[in-house]
């Protein structure tokens, strides 16, 4: 109690990081650690947490605040009956490899390369959002079969060394197969739950033994980070579920974009300097 008393600015901020990482999960599919990952990664800098490992912690601590988030949203989108459970099927064997090799990847690699996934694909999702809008289609329907598994072993991958639900890249490419766009916000709920799960204990599981891990860590994973974001994450992504059935989603979609390319800039000049 008295750390949170006498850090109440960076309680207020997390709080506030769970909110918004909660409303977008359920609006916009992109799953709440697009968000959480750049502000945790900051916070742990200021915090003085070393640059080797400031990285995996983030992404660590955003996977496992995504488990409640996609739980709470998954059921809610599933109430309205707009999940399609049998993409969730198929797709599960090759995000489950997927994060696998992700989480191994992010335990021995270098932190700067993680920062570096992120800025590029955070880059590549603003881009999408910014001049994509669902114009551009790659065929009628989803791919099967090999095609099937490269293509969410790849989601699954990128999602864990990122620490994002699986909505941030399911969703475009969904929308690229002419899914309807509410139908992937909801079913990439459910991808988040399959990400973000083995994707924790994989993360756990790397930074066993790590070096100047800061208190309250369970391996790559800040349990006060995790307590604090979560309770707001669960909170408010109904919210965003709400608003997705209620309103054009256009203009928040652009300035997100804008927000995911700052973010990107930020985060390649930690690289660069």
């Amino acid at each position: 109690m008295q750390f949170l008393m006498e850090n109440w600015p960076l309680v207020a901020g997390l709080l506030a990081t769970g909110v918004v990482a909660g409303v977008l999960a359920g609006l916009l599919g992109v799953g709440g650690g697009i968000v959480i990952v750049p502000v945790l990664f900051q916070i742990f800098g200021v915090l003085g947490i070393e640059d080797a490992i400031r990285m995996q912690l983030a992404v660590g601590t955003s996977l496992a605040t995504i488990i409640p988030t996609s739980i709470r949203s998954l059921r809610s989108h599933a109430k309205r009956g707009a999940v399609d459970w049998s993409v969730l099927k198929t797709w599960t064997p090759g995000l489950l490899v997927g994060v696998a090799l992700g989480s191994a990847v992010a335990g021995l690699v270098d932190g700067r390369v993680l920062v570096s996934v992120f800025a590029v694909v955070a880059l590549l999702v603003a881009a999408n959002m910014s001049f994509g809008g669902g114009r551009y289609r790659l065929g009628e329907e989803l791919p099967g079969g090999a095609g099937r598994f490269a293509m969410t072993t790849g989601v699954g991958g990128v999602s864990a060394l990122m620490g994002i639900g699986g909505g941030t890249l399911g969703v475009p490419i969904m929308s690229l197969f002419g899914f309807p766009a509410q139908r992937a916000v909801a079913t990439a709920s459910g991808l988040g739950l399959i990400i973000s799960i083995p994707g924790t204990i994989g993360f756990i599981l790397a930074g066993q033994g790590a070096e100047a891990l800061p208190a309250g860590s369970l391996g790559f994973v800040n349990l006060i980070g995790f307590a604090l974001i979560t309770p707001m994450t669960i909170l408010a992504a109904p919210w965003g579920v709400r608003i997705s059935h209620a309103i054009s989603k256009e203009r928040l979609s652009q300035l997100f974009a804008l927000f995911l390319a700052i973010t990107s800039a930020r985060m390649f000049m930690s690289v660069l300097g």
